[in-house]
């Protein structure tokens, strides 16, 4: 039967991500390719005891909830979020199911066919698939290691009158840069001027490598009118309870929790109680503080294997996050080379398909955080190799 499916589907893709870790997870392959956290990082017993307390405390939890989320979950965020120099009402909160659903409930309430959002290219893949699944024209602005160049932003921004420009300012997914606080605030001080929102994707922001540092998101800087930020907990307790969260303007809050309530009604408050009883009892801050010293250790297995490999590499070294973003040779595709990597027994994403447009064949993203250091040696030299052999092979 031919089914009339309806014409935004066109739009849907894919993940790559998705698809080559469907490939690898049926062999016997280390892995680089997906943003994974450590599986034996995961504070199993904190979470197990959260959820043991969650039942012995009633019924309530295995109730429906309302659609903005637990409140005293929603609470605690506010409260954390105080950390990081942002300031909010639980009324402008909104609890997701990971913060990839904030993404999509502001794009559906916010974008008609044909808006425009103003990007990094390359930038977080699956915010590329959501924008275009709503129809979104996505335009790059030209970027260097500080962030978007003012020069081109202002640019873009006259010429395309953006509903949005849509950053991940801190470890940013696939690049890992940081953007310096003068581009923030020029970004800011641009959107208030022409009055666009600010999308803040934050999901990494807590996985410093140096504490002394300070990178101030932009909601920080924003009086709330201006700027929505979302993260998630899925980088430092565990994925699979899928609880995010956004923070904005109020009129915006309200109207994404209406969308979420015609689609599901409200994220997993089962998981919201738990979590609410795990930052209650356990040290959330010292359990982050144990991942930003292993994921800075394996960031460095990585960096020194990378420095051995006899061939040009370009890159930045993380200050945090969970990517190396590397540059080979020009004349080497990624894609091509990716097969034989498999072969040998190690997986990577090729660059690709983060980009908005014009993109780059000899780019690659490398995950440190999931590999355990034994792994990452392993899989590293195997890869350093394939590296120099095809190298060797183009410019023979």
């Amino acid at each position: 039967m031919k089914y009339g499916f309806a014409k935004r589907v066109k739009h849907l893709q894919s993940s790559a991500v998705r698809d080559i870790l469907k490939v690898i997870d049926n062999g016997n392959v280390i892995s680089f390719a997906g943003g994974l956290p450590d599986d034996d990082m995961f504070p199993v017993e904190a979470v197990q005891a959260a959820f043991d307390k969650t039942f012995q405390s009633g019924k309530k939890a295995l109730q429906y909830g309302v659609t903005e989320g637990f409140m005293p979950l929603r609470e605690i965020i506010v409260e954390r979020m105080k950390t990081k120099g942002i300031q909010s009402t639980v009324d402008e909160l909104l609890i997701t199911t990971g913060s990839q659903q904030a993404i999509d409930l502001f794009s559906r309430v916010m974008f008609n066919p044909g808006d425009v959002v103003l990007t990094e290219n390359p930038t977080y893949l699956a915010a590329l698939q959501v924008f275009e699944s709503y129809e979104v024209k996505v335009i790059p602005v030209l970027s260097d290691e500080h962030g978007m160049l003012p020069d081109d932003l202002a640019y873009k921004m006259k010429k395309y009158k953006p509903k949005c420009v849509y950053v991940v300012p801190t470890f940013a997914n696939p690049s890992g840069k940081v953007w310096s606080l003068e581009r923030r605030h020029y970004l800011l001080e641009l959107a208030k001027r022409k009055k666009v929102l600010i999308f803040e994707d934050d999901p990494y922001g807590r996985i410093q490598f140096n504490d002394e540092e300070i990178y101030t998101p932009i909601a920080a800087l924003d009086d709330g009118t201006h700027v929505l930020y979302t993260s998630t907990f899925s980088k430092t307790v565990v994925p699979a309870l899928r609880t995010g969260w956004i923070k904005g303007p109020f009129q915006i809050i309200r109207m994404m929790a209406q969308a979420q309530q015609a689609a599901v009604l409200h994220s997993n408050s089962l998981a919201q109680h738990a979590l609410y009883h795990l930052c209650c009892d356990f040290d959330l801050d010292g359990h982050i503080q144990l991942l930003r010293k292993t994921y800075f250790n394996r960031m460095k297995i990585m960096h020194e294997l990378l420095q051995s490999a006899n061939i040009p590499l370009s890159y930045v070294v993380p200050k945090g996050g969970m990517f190396f973003w590397i540059k080979l040779p020009e004349e080497i595709n990624a894609a091509d080379l990716l097969g034989h990597a498999v072969m040998r027994g190690v997986a990577y994403v090729p660059g690709a398909p983060f980009y908005v447009s014009d993109p780059e064949q000899n780019t690659i993203r490398l995950n440190y955080t999931h590999s355990t250091p034994d792994k990452l040696k392993e899989g590293m030299r195997v890869l350093v190799e394939v590296f120099s052999e095809t190298n060797s092979t183009v410019h023979s």
